[in-house]
C-alpha cells in the first residue's frame, strides 16, 4: 500500500489517514504459517511543524501451537509502530529512528510488513502457566498426571539407603 504523502508534506497540521489489510498467510515461523487471518492496519501520517510522524497499528488472530504442549490455540497479536518519515538525512547516524520515503510517497505495507514479521514472538505457550508434556511418557501435563513409573535417579542410590532403617 503506497501511500501519496504530496498534498501534506508541505501542510503543517494536515493529515492523513490510512486504512488497508496485509496477507501474510504465506510467511513461515519455524515450520508453521500462524498468520492465517488478514493482518488490518490503521493508521496516520502527520505533519507536525514540518515533521512526518508515521503512526499505525496492525491487528490479527494468530492460528499457533503450544511450544509447551503442543495444543493448537489462537491468540490476539497487536502491533504498534511509530516513526518519523524524511525525505533525505542529513547525518546517516540519526537516521537510526527515520524512515526514508521514496520521493513523495511510502511503502506502508512493505513497512508495516516488515514490522509485524520483527515482532512476532519467538516463543508461544497457550498459558503462561502451562505444563507441557512429560518427557517419558509424553502425556499432556495440563489435562493428566504423568503415567511414568516412578524410578529414584541412579547418582542417588546410595542417598536412598541412609534412609532406609537399620538392619539387626
Amino acid at each position: 500500500m503506497k501511500l501519496d504523502l504530496k498534498d501534506i508534506i508541505l501542510v503543517p497540521g494536515a493529515v492523513l489517514p490510512f486504512s488497508f489489510t496485509l496477507n501474510l498467510s504465506g510467511l513461515e515461523f519455524g515450520g508453521q504459517t500462524p498468520i492465517t487471518d488478514p493482518v488490518e492496519v490503521t493508521g496516520q501520517v502527520r505533519n507536525m511543524a514540518g515533521a512526518l510522524v508515521f503512526r499505525a497499528e496492525a491487528r490479527t488472530t494468530l492460528s499457533l501451537v503450544c511450544d509447551r504442549c503442543a495444543r493448537p490455540f489462537r491468540r490476539e497479536k497487536t502491533v504498534t509502530y511509530e516513526t518519523l518519515l524524511a525525505d533525505h538525512l542529513e547525518d546517516e547516524a540519526d537516521g537510526e529512528d527515520i524512515v526514508l520515503l521514496e520521493g513523495d510517497s511510502l511503502d506502508a505495507g512493505a513497512l508495516m510488513t516488515a514490522t509485524f514479521v520483527l515482532e512476532m514472538d519467538t516463543k508461544n505457550l497457550c498459558s503462561e502457566d502451562c505444563k507441557g508434556l512429560c518427557p517419558g511418557c509424553g502425556a499432556n501435563l495440563n489435562e493428566a498426571p504423568c503415567r511414568c513409573e516412578k524410578r529414584p535417579d541412579p547418582r542417588l542410590a546410595a542417598l536412598a539407603q541412609f534412609f532406609d532403617p537399620p538392619r539387626d
